[in-house]
């Protein structure tokens, strides 16, 4: 297993969690909105969770932060990703970082939990997942998480029936909002972010096995609440709707 220092670790971890400030100025907010709808919504304070699409564990750090008896099991599929995480978290008690292509069927299995899970949450990470991919997640989903547990989804899903004046004017509002969070010191963006890590040294051999097991994505594949509410209801869950939103930066909750 190709491993890194956790100096490089945390350095590009906080890289990461800049330029993705870039395109969520009130991250940190929704962060905290999803983190208290998992305290609320499993009732107890050492819950189970997922964290579908992790990343380098932006949010799998900030739940033991707000809930240090949770269990928390971080799942990419992206071996770089996973590389970072795992330097500059994985030694923290309760979590516990898992590889596993969310598009293939079973892979829930392949987690080896204790009990279901009494929450699945995922940030920024779902849309690069086909329709087809998204309806394979859910019914796995379904199969994981206790009756009653939640699913929260944070990213950018819009409405496809949105006028198209109204849409003009929410992305004027989000530039807006942008603007005054950074003013001209804006972060790198996702793509400068990736240029600079496959151009580190440090990390020379993750990058080039990231390259072979084609865990790239490009990432705009489902874009649209209805699509990822229909896949929820198809699997069965129970209640599916928004808990909160800005723009088209929803925190989209689905109960088993």
């Amino acid at each position: 297993m190709e491993t890194v220092s956790r100096t490089v670790a945390q350095r590009w971890i906080e890289r990461w969690d800049r330029q993705q400030e870039g395109y969520l100025p009130d991250r940190e907010e929704r962060f905290t909105v999803l983190i208290d709808a998992v305290e609320a919504g499993t009732a107890r304070p050492d819950p189970l969770v997922l964290d579908l699409g992790c990343g380098p564990g932006s949010l799998s750090a900030r739940l033991l932060d707000r809930l240090p008896a949770a269990t928390v099991v971080a799942v990419d599929a992206d071996p770089l990703l996973l590389a970072l995480g795992r330097a500059g978290h994985g030694e923290r008690p309760g979590l516990r970082f898992a590889e596993a292509d969310l598009r293939a069927p079973g892979w829930a299995a392949g987690l080896g939990l204790p009990r279901p899970a009494d929450a699945a949450v995922s940030t920024t990470a779902l849309h690069w997942l086909s329709e087809e991919g998204l309806r394979v997640l859910a019914a796995e989903l379904a199969g994981v998480l206790r009756p009653g547990g939640l699913f929260l989804n944070a990213d950018h899903l819009g409405v496809q029936d949105a006028a198209p004046a109204l849409a003009r004017l929410e992305a004027e509002l989000r530039e807006r909002l942008t603007r005054r969070r950074f003013g001209g010191d804006m972060p790198e963006d996702w793509r400068q972010w990736w240029d600079g890590v496959n151009a580190d040294p440090a990390l020379a051999g993750l990058a080039e096995l990231r390259q072979s097991t084609g865990s790239a994505h490009s990432g705009f594949e489902s874009l649209h609440l209805a699509t990822h509410a229909g896949a929820l209801r198809a699997a069965g869950f129970a209640e599916v709707g928004t808990l909160w939103q800005h723009g088209h930066d929803r925190l989209l909750a689905a109960i088993r």
